[in-house]
């Protein structure tokens, strides 16, 4: 009886905490889905920051920080024309304290924390031998999960599963401190595959930010192809978080032509 009260105690306490949230605006790719958020987009931040700044200390330790200057004169220029067309949906994200960094590693990898927070590793460059079309679909891709605050929900969503399971409050607007924040935040950046739901979210935003920054969204087909070919001799750790397949190469393909008219009005 004592368990059944605790657990109604903290469901009640769990719906006063979690807040439905419009994180973006649907643009011309209709994403419209509203999200249940346990904590904050300032906790989330915070956390993120210290999470990158972790990133980049470990880089620069192996001397692995931006040490293709070429690499990262690509990346920098594909992602200074991307950033600008993230007020189509969110109005703020243009004027979020960006940071845009290249990793020199074999691994064929890439993700944006919250806030902006952008990291490409070298070996997704090279080993898929990526245009710059390419690289602005995977970045493209990435900074679309940051405008939608993927890492925030996922993290609501482990607090609301541990709730369930405890049957005791655990999120009450004060809920961690920013070390722990920055812990959850890299688990879900690194070890955690995204959810099917976000990755399609991820993968329409991602393409419309693509063309509308003059790059040929028909470039995301022919990464994930490239991805697809590449994952035959062991999946690279991408794949790990980014589930790939034909499936998705056929959704992105019925997607192309709804922001192809942006692409084209963008290269005049």
């Amino acid at each position: 009886m004592c368990f059944r009260r605790l657990f109604i105690v903290g469901v009640a306490l769990l719906a006063a905490a979690c807040q439905t949230v419009q994180t973006t605006q649907p643009g011309a790719v209709g994403v419209d889905r509203k999200q249940h958020m346990l904590v904050s987009e300032q906790e989330i931040r915070k956390g993120a920051d210290v999470a990158y700044d972790q990133e980049l200390q470990k880089a620069k330790e192996k001397r692995a920080l931006n040490t293709d200057q070429q690499d990262y004169q690509r990346v920098q220029n594909i992602s200074r024309r991307l950033i600008p067309q993230t007020g189509v949906f969110r109005p703020d994200a243009p004027q979020w304290q960006w940071e845009v960094n290249v990793q020199s590693t074999d691994d064929v990898n890439a993700y944006c924390m919250p806030g902006g927070k952008i990291m490409v590793y070298a070996g997704l460059i090279e080993k898929l031998k990526a245009t710059d079309a390419e690289l602005a679909a995977v970045i493209g891709h990435e900074i679309a999960h940051a405008l939608r605050e993927h890492s925030r929900e996922r993290i609501s969503r482990a607090y609301a599963e541990q709730l369930a399971l405890a049957g005791v409050a655990i999120a009450t607007g004060a809920s961690e401190t920013t070390m722990q924040i920055a812990s959850q935040v890299s688990a879900v950046t690194f070890q955690l595959p995204h959810s099917r739901e976000q990755e399609a979210e991820a993968d329409r935003i991602g393409l419309e930010l693509m063309a509308r920054a003059g790059y040929d969204p028909n470039a995301a087909v022919t990464l994930w192809q490239k991805m697809s070919k590449l994952s035959s001799g062991g999946p690279p750790e991408f794949l790990s978080t980014h589930p790939s397949g034909e499936s998705r190469i056929r959704e992105l393909e019925a997607l192309v032509p709804k922001v192809l008219p942006l692409y084209q009005a963008a290269a005049r």
